[in-house]
């Protein structure tokens, strides 16, 4: 069994982890909010606003596990002011591009700001949790969470009134990411100093075969396949679905995506509360699989009934992460920059893919018929029955 501790987590270091991702996926955020924006003035079709998606989550998730695995081998304390710097240059780019090409190349940027920043994040969340890491992972995941879910309301009441030139005002939020990630980094140094002083101790890694550990991980990754797919519907075309079929205002729409975007914050932190208590195992297999009922019935509800489904779906869907992200961590416990970046950067590039089919999808067919179709991913969950009970397995010193 694996062994537990009583220390208490570092909470300072946690917040500001946490802080720091709601920073950094703030402006993530922005971008499929200022879609409806972007449409209008540049003239695209779902197709291109799929590609625009496509090309940053690509950009986000390629990188991520090569950053992973260059830092499983050499910790920079102080990459999440660098993933920080270049955001403000995408930023400032994506607010004056006047093409569409120019649009592709500021999200490229701002995609790689991500890969930068998730693989270290995730290790240092993992290093303050003393060994309560859904929790740790979790509270480092809710500050994502919250800070997409305050880009539809940024983009509402600062950029929407203005014009795209206003995404500029949003600078200062790196810029404040910039400091939190100076403390962070300081303390992550002052840890790798006292590491590298103590005696090195034998990793415990769980006593399954290789064969078993590659199932688990293809599993786990197929998992994050109809995750984020479904949640790349919700983020990417919510906005277009509510305006088409309800009638409602950009600003309107804006706040039905601050709905979901907040259940999933809520669904996260539970997602990591439970993921401790009663096994990951459980956690991630009720997550994706006990959405299903909602997503099948969210295509033929009214606006009402939307919004109170789309809120049970985005909790229910979001706990799922934190549990999977230490799964995956406690199965390859001696590479968890590589597990990490793996990991984000698969759920980058899923979002990123689904976004374009789905986008095409909707140009041929119509906005509606993406949400039919989506709405049987969850039935995917089923396979986690397959996965192992990490909590009754025994752990070895390597």
């Amino acid at each position: 069994m694996l062994n537990s501790t009583t220390s208490r987590p570092v909470y300072s270091i946690l917040v500001a982890v946490s802080f720091a991702h709601l920073l950094n996926d703030l402006i993530q955020g922005v971008l499929p909010a200022v879609y409806p924006l972007l449409k209008e003035v540049h003239n695209l079709d779902f197709g291109q606003i799929g590609l625009i998606t496509f090309v940053y989550q690509m950009s986000a998730s390629i990188f991520q596990p090569i950053v992973g695995a260059y830092t499983d081998k050499h910790s920079h304390p102080y990459s999440q002011i660098l993933s920080m710097s270049i955001l403000i240059v995408g930023m400032l780019m994506f607010a004056n591009a006047d093409s569409f090409s120019y649009l592709l190349f500021s999200v490229f940027l701002v995609g790689v700001a991500s890969s930068i920043f998730h693989p270290e994040s995730s290790r240092i969340a993992y290093m303050a949790s003393s060994g309560q890491r859904s929790l740790a992972q979790s509270i480092f995941q809710i500050g994502g969470n919250c800070g997409m879910a305050l880009a539809p309301l940024a983009v509402a009441y600062v950029v929407l009134p203005r014009g795209q030139w206003a995404l500029m005002w949003l600078i200062v939020v790196p810029i404040i990411g910039q400091f939190v990630a100076y403390y962070i980094g300081n303390w992550y140094k002052g840890r790798l100093i006292i590491q590298a002083k103590s005696q090195k101790k034998a990793v415990k890694v769980p006593d399954l075969s290789k064969n078993k550990i590659a199932l688990s991980v293809t599993i786990l990754l197929l998992l994050i396949l109809s995750k984020y797919f479904y949640v790349s519907s919700i983020t990417n075309f919510l906005q277009f679905y509510s305006m088409e079929k309800f009638g409602l205002s950009d600003v309107q729409a804006q706040v039905y995506l601050f709905y979901f975007l907040i259940a999933v914050a809520v669904g996260t932190m539970l997602g990591g509360i439970f993921g401790d208590r009663f096994g990951r195992k459980y956690v991630i297999w009720f997550s994706v699989l006990g959405a299903a009922p909602f997503t099948l019935a969210l295509p033929y509800v009214d606006l009402t009934m939307t919004a109170v489904f789309i809120v049970i779906i985005g909790i229910i869907l979001s706990s799922a992460f934190p549990a999977i992200i230490v799964y995956a961590q406690e199965l390859l416990p001696k590479k968890l920059g590589m597990v990490s970046g793996l990991f984000y950067g698969f759920a980058f590039g899923m979002a990123g893919i689904g976004s374009a089919l789905l986008g095409w999808l909707a140009d041929r067919t119509s906005i509606e018929y993406i949400y039919q179709v989506c709405s049987y991913l969850p039935l995917i969950g089923i396979i986690a029955v397959f996965l192992p009970n990490l909590q009754r397995i025994n752990y070895v010193n390597e």
